[in-house]
């Protein structure tokens, strides 16, 4: 029955392709242009500028009303809030909305919109949202067992009974939301559960899972894997391959016996569950919706990990077997960004980062993202838990890229934006735009800031826009550029480089930064601590 169900979602699925989402009435879609997926709210590109609340913090309207201030001193466009199935649905098919309308308010009031989380069946792998009715009828809603048989706070995936509790309540959330949001579009994404994942085994071993297990790998998996074969990560592609490439069998058949085919199976019922909730609440409202993922740590084995998540090794699967999910999504809390920021744009998969670790540095990261991976969202995590919210770097970050989104609207899907990390071991970076090539360096390696003596130096970031071959938008903090002509024999030099800031989106020049400020016409640079937007024109001599 439970795969006759998934198979019957899967199918479903086919009917809500990303790029088809409400283009009759303009709600939030995405929409790719060339190798540019763009997030489009009232038929314009938006780039989610947010942040995630604590979990608990949206539990109460109350515990609410003097955070949104907050938020909105720190240049936010975007809260992404979770909805708490628990709360919503405390009685099963007695529904609760009143957290959800007066997020919805307060958004509206504050001029800003919202992601939503839907804390379902899982967060953060454990089911510890579920209502009470569904906690305390393990008969009715089973869990996962370890391989011991010692059941786990987590549904289990191979359950029809937790399947259809939770696509219950997801519907009504969503139909709820149509209801009441289908003209304001306060709500621009869905984020379907919360880091899924298995634990503290590698694959549940409750007695469906154990007979999914012994049964030939489903068909819409077989079928992707051959109509796929030459774009499968390599990671995945790998464990495959090992097996001699196999188009039937069983799992350890297909995959072998091992730690990683315990997680692949478990990834796929994951992901055919997730899929299942996904199809059914499109049906009734097609936000674009994604997944989000706790990333692993190199050397740790499945099972010591949350497991058969939206990984980069693991996105193959998923990708299979939630067709209906639009973005596979990090949250970071590991070092390294760049390179998973590099694992999830593979294959064309959007970047969207709904969690990030509120740390020094986020804000260089965020110009980073949006400049070097046509980012469709940066938010720390916990963004309402320091008393220094007005001050704090992403803010004066945010408030920068608000001013250029329109830009990056623009030109990102034509390839003329450029991004770019700089930290105290960083290799200087170079890429070309327009006429000439540019190179970035920390603005400290010019060894005249006192912060160049300090042991560690805060994150520089930033990123150009080419509007024209020899004229180019760089935002940022921390950092200095030199410009080279594309042309040999030549030399690139300032016709002007103006500090200044947009309104709406006329330019407003504030000073002329010559002399001392651009080093009397060698370079571009913004102090480490300061954020600034400069108007540079070149020529060639």
């Amino acid at each position: 029955m439970l795969h006759r169900t998934l198979l019957f979602f899967l199918l479903v699925a086919a009917a809500f392709p990303a790029q088809a989402q409400g283009t009759a009435s303009g709600i939030p879609r995405l929409v790719k242009t060339g190798s540019s997926t763009q997030l489009l709210v009232d038929g314009k590109p938006y780039f989610v500028l947010g942040g995630e609340l604590g979990n608990s913090t949206a539990s109460s309207t109350k515990y609410m009303q003097p955070v949104w201030p907050k938020l909105k001193a720190m240049h936010l466009n975007t809260v992404i809030a979770p909805v708490y199935w628990e709360l919503m649905e405390p009685a099963e098919g007695k529904f609760d909305f009143t957290l959800v309308d007066d997020l919805l308010h307060d958004a509206r009031k504050h001029q800003m919109k919202l992601v939503l989380l839907w804390f379902g069946a899982w967060k953060n792998s454990m089911s510890c949202y579920a209502p009470a009715w569904v906690k305390t009828d393990l008969k009715r809603f089973p869990r996962v067992e370890d391989d011991k048989g010692v059941p786990q706070e987590i549904m289990t995936p191979f359950s029809p009974a937790n399947l259809e509790a939770d696509r219950k309540a997801f519907v009504q959330l969503m139909q709820h939301l149509k209801a009441t949001d289908d003209k304001q579009h306060t709500v621009i994404t869905v984020q379907v559960e919360n880091e899924i994942g298995m634990l503290p085994t590698a694959r549940s071993y409750d007695d469906r899972a154990n007979a999914a297990f012994k049964q030939p790998v489903p068909a819409p998996l077989l079928t992707y894997l051959q109509r796929e074969r030459k774009n499968l990560k390599p990671e995945f592609a790998a464990i495959w391959q090992r097996q001699g490439a196999k188009t039937k069998g069983t799992w350890e058949e297909v995959f072998g016996k091992s730690l990683a085919t315990d997680e692949i199976f478990m990834a796929w019922y994951y992901a055919t569950f997730t899929n299942a909730l996904t199809v059914a609440g499109k049906a009734a409202y097609p936000l674009p919706m994604y997944v989000n993922a706790a990333l692993n740590r190199p050397g740790v084995a499945p099972g010591k990990y949350p497991s058969a998540g939206p990984l980069p090794h693991l996105m193959d699967v998923w990708q299979a077997g939630a067709p209906a999910i639009d973005i596979l999504a990090p949250d970071f809390y590991n070092p390294n960004f760049e390179h998973w920021c590099n694992l999830y744009t593979r294959g064309g998969n959007p970047l969207f980062i709904p969690e990030h670790r509120f740390e020094e540095g986020v804000d260089a990261k965020a110009f980073f993202a949006f400049g070097n991976y046509n980012c469709l969202s940066f938010s720390p995590f916990a963004i309402e838990g320091s008393d220094t919210l007005k001050a704090a770097p992403i803010g004066k970050a945010y408030e920068l890229l608000q001013q250029v989104s329109f830009l990056l609207g623009k030109h990102q899907p034509t390839g003329q934006v450029r991004g770019f990390l700089l930290q105290k071991d960083s290799a200087a970076r170079t890429a070309t735009l327009g006429n000439y090539r540019f190179t970035a360096k920390h603005e400290y390696t010019l060894g005249w800031s006192l912060g160049a003596k300090k042991a560690e130096w805060a994150p520089g970031g930033g990123l150009v826009i080419a509007v024209a071959p020899d004229e180019f938008y760089v935002v940022g903090t921390g950092l200095v550029l030199t410009w080279e002509p594309t042309a040999k024999d030549k030399r690139a030099g300032y016709v002007s480089v103006d500090e200044g800031s947009f309104e709406g989106e006329k330019w407003v020049p504030v000073r002329r930064m010559n002399g001392d400020q651009n080093h009397q016409g060698r370079h571009v640079r913004v102090s480490g601590g300061e954020y600034s937007i400069q108007r540079v024109k070149l020529y060639t001599y």
